[in-house]
C-alpha cells in the first residue's frame, strides 16, 4: 500500500510539473504577450497566420485544461473525486467481555453469543451514560424494559425496530398494561443498528440520570429487566414471539457487571429428565424393532 501511494504521488508531481511548464510557455508565447506587444505584432500578421496562431492557442489551452481536470477530478482508476467517506461497519458485540467490563444477559443455549442466543443484552457505564447492546433472533424488533416489578405495565422500554427500508431505528415506549405506547421524548443517543442473518442488532446510549419523568426511569436505581422480541409490520412492533418473555430474576444494578444465562424454553424442554427418558425409550424401541 505504501508503494502504491508513493507511485501515485510521483505521478501527480510529474503531472503538476508538466502543467506548470506548459503554463509558463503559454504566458511567454506571443499569444500570452502584453496587449501593447500583441497589438504591434498583430499589425504585421496575415490572416492565415492569425488563424494558425489561434488554432495553436486553442490546442494549448485544451491540453492544459484536460490534464488539469484529470489531476483534479480523476484518480488513477478514473473515478471522480471527491468520493464519499467510508461508512463504519457495525462493530461486533463482544461476548467475552461479559462479567468483566460489562454486564450481560443471555437467553438460549449454554455458551451462546450475541450472534447465536435467542436474546442477548449487554450494558456498561460510559461516563454519564449507559451503553446498551441488544440482539435477537428476529426480523422485527428487540427490546429491554425497566420495571419496578416482574410484570408488564408502567414500564420504560427501549426498542430497536427493523423497518421496511432495512434500517434499524431506536424507539422509546411506555407500557400501558399489555400495550406499548411510543413516547416522542427519546433518551437514546449515539444510535446504530443492523439487520443481518435474520437478526436485529443495535447499540445505543442513554443518560444515567434524567429529569423527573413518569416514562423515563433513572438508571442509577436498580430495576427488573424485561426482555422481549418479536415481528414488526411496516416498522411497527407487534406482539412478542413467546407468551412469557424472560425477566431478570433479581433487580439489576448498572454498577455491578454480571454474566447471567437463562435457558430458553425450548432448551429447558429438550433437556428435562422426562424428555431425555422419552428420547432413550424411543431410541431403544427403534433399535430393537417391533415384535
Amino acid at each position: 500500500m505504501q508503494l502504491a501511494m508513493s507511485t501515485r504521488q510521483v505521478r501527480a508531481m510529474i503531472l503538476h510539473c508538466r502543467l506548470l511548464i506548459g503554463a509558463w510557455f503559454f504566458f511567454l508565447s506571443p499569444t500570452g504577450a502584453s496587449p501593447a506587444d500583441e497589438s504591434a505584432t498583430r499589425g504585421s500578421r496575415t490572416d492565415q497566420g492569425d488563424a494558425a496562431l489561434d488554432e495553436k492557442h486553442q490546442d494549448t489551452y485544451g491540453t492544459f485544461a484536460s490534464e488539469f481536470y484529470d489531476l483534479r477530478y480523476l484518480s488513477e482508476e478514473g473515478y471522480p473525486f471527491p468520493t464519499a467517506p467510508p461508512v463504519d461497519p457495525f462493530a461486533r458485540i463482544r461476548a467475552d467481555d461479559c462479567g468483566k467490563t460489562k454486564g450481560c444477559f443471555r437467553y438460549g443455549t449454554p455458551g451462546c453469543t450475541a450472534e447465536t442466543c435467542d436474546y442477548f443484552l449487554s450494558y456498561r457505564r460510559i461516563g454519564a451514560d449507559v451503553e446498551f447492546e441488544l440482539s435477537a433472533d428476529t426480523d422485527g424488533w428487540v427490546a429491554v424494559g425497566f420495571s419496578s416489578d416482574k410484570k408488564m405495565g408502567g414500564d420504560d422500554v427501549m426498542a430497536c425496530v427493523h423497518d421496511d427500508n432495512g434500517r434499524v431505528r431506536i424507539q422509546h415506549f411506555y407500557n400501558v398494561g399489555q400495550w406499548a405506547k411510543e413516547i416522542q421524548r427519546n433518551p437514546a443517543r449515539d444510535e446504530e443498528g443492523v439487520f443481518e442473518n435474520n437478526r436485529v442488532t443495535c447499540r445505543f446510549k442513554r443518560p444515567v440520570y434524567v429529569p423527573r419523568d413518569e416514562t423515563i426511569v433513572d438508571l442509577h436505581l436498580s430495576w427488573y429487566y424485561l426482555f422481549a422480541w418479536g415481528p414488526a409490520i411496516q416498522g411497527s412492533i407487534t406482539r412478542h414471539d413467546i407468551d412469557s418473555p424472560p425477566v431478570s430474576e433479581n433487580v439489576v444494578s448498572i454498577y455491578r457487571y454480571e454474566d447471567i444465562f437463562m435457558p430458553s424454553a425450548a432448551y429447558q424442554t429438550f433437556s428435562s429428565p422426562f424428555c431425555l427418558l422419552l428420547i432413550v425409550a424411543l431410541t431403544f424401541y427403534l433399535l430393537m424393532g417391533t415384535p
